[in-house]
């Protein structure tokens, strides 16, 4: 049985998203609801899919991999022929890309890879992006500074 979500289930949500690791007893307290009924609303946005699961957000300077770059990428072709499953399963299998974004507009996809520096990242854009199934052409943006993430 599902029910449209409230500003009650709005707020618990964006406090959750702030800090995944809130204890019920703070989110009630942030949300001004008791324990249980706090409880058993993430219980049902969880079940509903509203929240998908919860992760920890690394530093990844610390980790080693400070450089950020964004890549437009181009294919041969985006018809019938299965081009864009194959480079889809294939970009999943490179680890330093982040995200990758199909797009409508003047290119087809646009990636963030993260590396350890310019090096790396020249390394994986030779051996590994440009060797994706129908890449016509990528363009690549050296980040200087994440703004809002």
């Amino acid at each position: 049985m599902s029910r449209e979500i409230d500003n009650i289930d709005i707020k618990i949500l964006q406090e959750l998203e702030s800090d995944g690791r809130l204890s019920i007893v703070d989110l009630a307290q942030r949300v001004n609801l008791t324990n249980t009924p706090c409880s058993e609303r993430v219980k049902r946005l969880e079940r509903s899919g509203y929240i998908t699961g919860y992760r920890a957000t690394l530093d990844l300077d610390k980790m080693g991999l400070s450089h950020l770059t964004v890549v437009q990428v181009s294919l041969t072709a985006t018809g019938g022929d299965n081009s864009l499953d194959a480079f889809n399963k294939a970009v999943r299998a490179i680890p330093e890309v982040e995200r990758c974004l199909m797009l409508a507009g003047a290119f087809d996809y646009l990636l963030t890879v993260r590396t350890k520096d310019m090096r790396h990242f020249r390394e994986v854009l030779g051996d590994s992006i440009n060797k994706l199934p129908g890449i016509l052409q990528t363009n690549s943006f050296a980040v200087m500074e994440v703004v809002k993430n």
